[in-house]
């Protein structure tokens, strides 16, 4: 009897130990499932964004040609037809059209012409001079299709029309049929806009709940629940959707959809039920022997000296494995403390640099006030010498104004020098913009540079740091002035451009940029090799802090010189967020 309760608690102790190892083994199996969906969802997302965006990049193209303008001026529209098919058969466009400045479609490579477009999203963004974009199922095709809408400016500099190309889902999903993972991509409404699941396309997720629903019909089976952080979705969609899959998720808001991906859990499932075998039948040979053991006591006493034996070289094993991994963690948190370091001398030392170009002219704000101060201190001292106590008072009030200049001129050297580093909060554009003007205005007076900034009367907040927000424009500023520099008639603009995207463009009339696409890499320069000033990273680093505040930098190049474009956040943008 005893034998017997002995042998059924061991049969139980097995299948809680072999239930404790399956759990365990499914879940790392999770994990690693996890991460290899996320890798399969960051390429094929990336291979659908690169698709569409050669579609981008040519209605970019042909908004410049010259057959927008003259369909601009109301001519032309055959010639354009004709252009607009030969360019859509050749990229497989779905349809490339025209549209004037009121929205209406002037020329179409497929479609007809006459139709009203401005009440479309990527239209209206045109209009006001950006890239548009959109998706759906909408005007002026009756089927799925991503649009860009690249304005088309005149001579004047202001918009005239948009070309808009539309890029076809069919085409981008011929080339994904049969993949061995389940990917799909839905838009803000929950509905599946792109997929290499034809049965999946167009379902439309509940609001507020998991899964998906076809557009019509009878909803399939379908449930969902979470382990170990894990989502897993279980479908009875079709042959081609498997039934236990890990459900992965991935933003895209550069073309304003969601990439998700289905990963069947079958293997995962079977590789912790082989462990958890392994591990029971390991148990129960354990018993068996042990149970042997109690019968011969001699082959127990063997048993258990290569029983020990065994655990002394894994336990010396799994030390020394612990002890490297110990080591290597210590060594990569060295590395990432020094990354750190050297990330934050490199932007000190930015900033130490541009504060040196500027060190005469910054020596001279500070040599006229204090000259004044001394020649208004002489003054008073006559006047009241003379019995003129209000001269004297005039004079001791005009000294009070030049120590006030020179404290801010000191303050601004101060916060700009300070190595820190801030987080992101709510900044006053307009004060960072002058207190930028005003460090780089001296310079600009000593190389006889006009400086072009109309101020904005009203604050202006945005996301962003004071201090690094100030360094990006002060490098910006201080580049133009190199690239002027020995110029008899440069001029310096800065101007803030208010709507959905605020911008900062810094303008000068220098020789441009020679090659714009690298101009943000790190130790690229335009200057001559072996120069004492310039390493390479000013627009590197002021291109990094943009990017940490959600903001861009961009550049082209004008006749003459070049213009910088910097996007900011509006703070507005992150209280609605």
């Amino acid at each position: 009897m005893q034998r017997a309760l002995i042998i059924l608690i061991f049969l139980g102790a097995v299948a809680a130990a072999s239930a404790g190892v399956w759990r365990y083994g499914y879940l790392q199996a999770l994990d690693q499932l996890a991460r290899q969906g996320q890798g399969d969802l960051a390429l094929a997302s990336d291979r659908l964004v690169g698709q569409l965006r050669r579609f981008g990049e040519l209605a970019v193209i042909l908004a410049d040609h010259p057959q927008s303008a003259e369909l601009a001026e109301g001519r032309g529209s055959e010639a354009a037809r004709l252009l607009y098919l030969d360019v859509a058969d050749k990229t497989d466009a779905l349809d490339v059209l025209f549209v004037d400045v009121a929205g209406r479609v002037q020329a179409s490579a497929r479609g007809p012409v006459g139709g009203d477009l401005s009440d479309t999203d990527y239209v209206k963004r045109a209009q006001k001079g950006a890239l548009g974009w959109g998706h759906g199922i909408s005007k002026p095709l009756a089927q799925r299709a991503f649009y860009y809408a690249a304005p088309s400016f005149g001579a004047s500099g202001k918009v005239n029309g948009a070309v808009v190309v539309a890029a076809g889902m069919d085409g981008i999903e011929d080339a994904w049929r049969g993949g061995l993972r389940a990917v799909f991509f839905t838009d803000a409404r929950g509905q599946v806009f792109v997929t290499n699941r034809s049965e999946l396309v167009l379902w439309q997720r509940a609001a507020g709940g998991p899964g998906l629903a076809p557009p019509e019909g009878d909803v399939p089976p379908f449930a969902s629940y979470e382990t170990g952080g894990h989502e897993i979705w279980q479908l009875g969609w079709g042959p081609y959707l498997p039934q236990n899959a890990l459900h992965l998720v991935r933003p895209l808001p550069v073309i304003g959809l969601t990439g998700e991906v289905l990963m069947d859990v079958a293997p995962a499932r079977q590789l912790a039920k082989l462990q958890a075998t392994v591990v029971a039948a390991l148990c129960l040979a354990f018993g068996a022997l042990l149970f042997l053991a109690t019968e011969r006591r001699r082959t127990l006493a063997r048993a258990n000296a290569d029983l020990e034996e065994r655990v002394a070289r894994r336990t010396t094993a799994l030390s020394e494995i612990n002890m490297a991994l110990r080591q290597e963690v210590s060594e990569r948190k060295d590395a990432e403390t020094a990354l750190a370091r050297a990330q934050a001398d490199l932007v000190q030392a930015g900033k130490l640099s541009a504060l040196g170009k500027m060190s005469a002219g910054i020596s001279h704000e500070l040599n006229q006030p204090l000259m004044a101060i001394r020649s208004f201190a002489e003054n008073a001292a006559l006047f009241l010498e003379r019995g003129k106590p209000e001269r004297a008072a005039e004079n001791l009030g005009r000294i009070s104004d030049m120590a006030r200049r020179m404290g801010r001129i000191i303050k601004n050297l101060r916060a700009f020098s300070t190595q820190q580093t801030e987080p992101v909060t709510r900044v006053d554009l307009v004060a960072v913009l002058d207190s930028a003007v005003e460090m780089i205005s001296a310079r600009a007076r000593t190389m006889g540079i006009v400086l072009d900034y109309k101020r904005v009367p009203h604050p202006i907040w945005v996301q962003g740091g004071e201090v690094r927000l100030g360094q990006v424009f002060v490098n910006l500023m201080t580049n133009a002035l190199d690239a002027m520099n020995g110029s008899d008639a440069g001029v310096l603009t800065l101007r803030v451009t208010q709507g959905e995207t605020l911008v900062v463009d810094v303008c000068d009339t220098g020789p441009g940029v020679a090659d714009p696409a690298k101009v943000f890499d790190p130790f690229y320069s335009t200057k001559e090799v072996g120069a004492s000033e310039g390493m390479g990273l000013g627009l590197s680093i002021s291109y990094g802090i943009m990017q940490s505040f959600g903001g861009e930098i961009r550049v082209r190049n004008t006749h003459p010189g070049a213009v910088f474009s910097v996007e900011i956040q509006p703070w507005e943008a992150r209280e609605a967020a």
